[in-house]
């Protein structure tokens, strides 16, 4: 048996392409929507990829499954869950037809070349939510080596049941899907101890709270060290322990759910494979740019925004958050020009459709904001204090402080009457933000309220950031 786990690092996303080498055949779990990547894994270990599954419809990503069927890969989805966690789009294959796919009940089990797969139906995180233990029979095993647990069980934590109230709006479902969980949680502890553990998440996941970074773990191990799964020795203590302290979710998630559920746009790339490519505009191109009907999305470093971006930028520099930055504060249907190093852009493009962002207006060269500044094109730049300048600014004109941190860093301590709104959260809450006083805005270093202004000049507000953040405030204070 072949198995790989690739890695999205930015999303702390894992699929599994796991394949028979005496048949050359093999599946996907939970692929993402850029699939080439798992093609030309498997062709190089002498593989073809013939099928894909999913633990269940993601929140935090475009599921690729769609793009695989329509090369002709067997899809093996859940049919547990109510009426309302069913797969929308199986019968509407691009040419015509229905897709090749099986929907799997608790116990179905089906087979890859010579490795059996079985379905074990453990809700909570979401109603449909399904594990595939792994059999290599090929290998002469008569039972499972190890488990795909998507979004059940992760190192050292549990899928959140909280998402398809916090993220979707679906009210009074948080509770009941915790209970849900913690029936799964008894479930997982009748499992062998030696079954590895494959989850679909590690640390950075906004899909559970303490995720651990360590890529796979064992049944027994998390059994005796989990803290969401030794919080299983009651209900009610464990229901009170998972829902408690679950970060915001980002506002794209609600977005995913949808489309992995309704059904993902066909990225139909010619050739059959890749991800789609923006074409380049120039300095002249730049002239005819609105950044209130263009998502312009810069990502040059803070610097170099803050002295003179195009109006209406966006300020996103790719990095670690830049996937979850993006998904939050630019809507789906919108056109994006990239502001981005050439040898950088097939990185933000695979970036941006995982989140769904896939309607590209074009790409520039950082070197052509600046050549295009420099003929005479209009820019804008951002304000910046220091934490004294802030201080004389919050005694003088008394500004509308906004705090974007999370609620959890919030809490902890905060500056006396600001107001926390998490920036993934930004883009559905600034009518809460008053447009007639000027906002201070700060995180916790000043990257994240970086990104928050952007937003909020692109939307017409005056805003001004605090350098430092509330590590810099904490520690002018200790100073005083």
């Amino acid at each position: 048996m072949f198995m790989r786990m690739i890695y999205d690092d930015k999303l702390a996303a894992a699929a599994y392409l796991i394949g028979c080498q005496r048949t050359g055949e093999a599946i996907v779990i939970d692929p993402e929507r850029d699939v080439d990547r798992y093609e030309r894994l498997a062709a190089a270990n002498g593989l073809r990829i013939v099928a894909a599954a999913e633990t269940h419809i993601h929140a935090d990503f475009i599921s690729g499954s769609r793009e695989l069927a329509e090369k002709g890969a067997r899809l093996f989805l859940s049919d547990e869950g109510d009426a309302d966690w069913k797969y929308g789009w199986l019968d509407r294959a691009t040419g015509g037809g229905r897709y090749d796919a099986r929907l799997l009940k608790d116990g179905d089990t089906f087979m890859i070349g010579n490795i059996e797969f079985r379905a074990v139906h453990t809700p909570g995180h979401t109603p449909e939510h399904l594990c595939f233990m792994v059999t290599d029979r090929g290998g002469g095993a008569d039972r499972p080596m190890g488990v795909a647990t998507g979004d059940f069980v992760f190192v050292g934590d549990l899928g959140r049941p909280d998402l398809l109230e916090s993220a979707a709006g679906i009210n009074g479902v948080a509770d009941p899907s915790a209970h849900r969980l913690f029936a799964s949680v008894q479930r997982f502890m009748d499992w062998p101890d030696y079954l590895q553990v494959w989850p679909a998440h590690g640390a950075g996941s906004a899909c559970g709270k303490a995720l651990g970074a360590v890529p796979s773990s064992t049944v027994g191990y998390e059994k005796l060290f989990n803290p969401s799964v030794r919080a299983a020795a009651s209900e009610r203590g464990f229901v009170d322990f998972i829902l408690d302290a679950q970060p915001e979710p980002p506002l794209y998630f609600a977005r995913m759910k949808r489309d992995n559920k309704v059904g993902p746009r066909v990225l139909g790339i010619a050739g059959g494979g890749g991800v789609p490519m923006p074409d380049r505009i120039g300095v002249d191109g730049l002239k005819s740019v609105s950044g209130s009907s263009v998502a312009i999305i810069d990502t040059r470093p803070w610097a170099a925004f803050k002295a003179g971006h195009l109006p209406g930028a966006l300020h996103l520099p790719l990095n670690a958050t830049f996937t979850t930055d993006a998904g939050s504060l630019i809507g789906d249907d919108e056109p994006m020009l990239l502001v981005v190093e050439s040898a950088r852009l097939d990185e933000a493009v695979r970036d941006l459709i995982r989140v769904g962002l896939d309607r590209f207006h074009g790409w520039c060269e950082p070197a052509d904001v600046e050549a295009f500044a420099a003929a005479g094109g209009r820019v804008a730049s951002t304000a910046e204090v220091s934490v004294d300048q802030a201080r004389s600014l919050m005694d003088s004109s008394r500004p509308f402080v906004l705090d974007v941190r999370r609620a959890a860093e919030f809490r902890e301590g905060c500056i006396e009457g600001a107001t926390n709104i998490a920036h993934t959260r930004l883009l559905s809450r600034l009518a809460e933000v008053p447009r007639d006083r000027h906002i201070l805005v700060h995180c916790r270093s000043g990257a994240r309220s970086a990104r928050a202004c952007s937003l909020l000049e692109r939307h017409g507000y005056a805003c001004t950031n605090m350098a430092g953040g509330m590590l810099a405030w904490e520690k002018s204070v200790a100073l005083r």
